[in-house]
């Protein structure tokens, strides 16, 4: 393999891999310890990601001999066949423009968007000792959680790799894990507020109607 096969580019994964990771720090701005190992964990599945995406494709040299047997008038070790889901699919598109990728392109959008405006609204909470329950926490209880979970899903649509296909379910567990804790505090820490609020605000599934009650509870 050359860089003529986009491959073995190893400065152009690095520099892709710190874009959206500080893309991703400046939306998220992690606050505490937790913040930090959640954020670190996002960040090792980007690394991940664009490691095999312009330096060495793994996934693809470690399956070259199945996919080779199987479509074999397909240059594995061409960088478009790094979309592999349009690739097994056979949908005979353009990789870029095919449906996984303009799917992958939604979640990574609306993932950003997602943990964009959670954040302002988190940090005026953690500022002021209230219970944060505006903006996208009026409709959902984690929306900074789903966000990175929509752009690792996003990423994984567009170029899925045995290692982030590893990784992916063990940090969907791990947010999940820190959403039930970060509940378990704040209803230690807001009472009756948290619990009203609680009530009528789902964790990762919004609902269509807007909650009616309105929170701003201090400690």
């Amino acid at each position: 393999m050359t860089t003529t096969d986009g491959y073995g580019l190893w400065l152009f994964a690095a520099a892709n891999a710190a874009l959206f990771i500080a893309f991703a720090f400046s939306f998220a701005r992690p606050l505490t310890g937790r913040d930090w190992r959640s954020f670190g964990a996002f960040s090792a599945f980007i690394v991940a990601l664009f490691a095999e995406m312009y330096g060495f494709p793994l996934t693809i040299f470690l399956l070259s001999g199945w996919l080779q047997t199987r479509w074999p008038s397909v240059d594995w070790f061409s960088h478009d066949a790094g979309h592999l889901s349009e690739m097994l699919l056979g949908l005979g598109v353009d990789p870029h423009f095919g449906p996984f990728h303009i799917a992958s392109t939604v979640l990574i959008l609306g993932g950003f968007w997602l943990v964009a405006a959670a954040w302002p609204v988190l940090w005026r909470a953690v500022r002021t000792g209230t219970l944060a329950t505006t903006g996208p926490y009026a409709r959902l209880r984690h929306p900074q959680y789903l966000g990175f979970i929509l752009i690792m899903t996003g990423f994984l649509l567009q170029w899925p790799t045995l290692v982030t296909l590893v990784m992916y379910p063990v940090l969907v567990v791990m947010y999940v894990v820190l959403a039930v804790r970060e509940d378990r505090e704040a209803a230690a820490r807001f009472g009756d507020a948290h619990t009203r609020w609680r009530a009528e605000v789902p964790g990762w599934f919004p609902r269509l109607r807007r909650p009616s009650i309105q929170h701003a509870t201090r400690l």
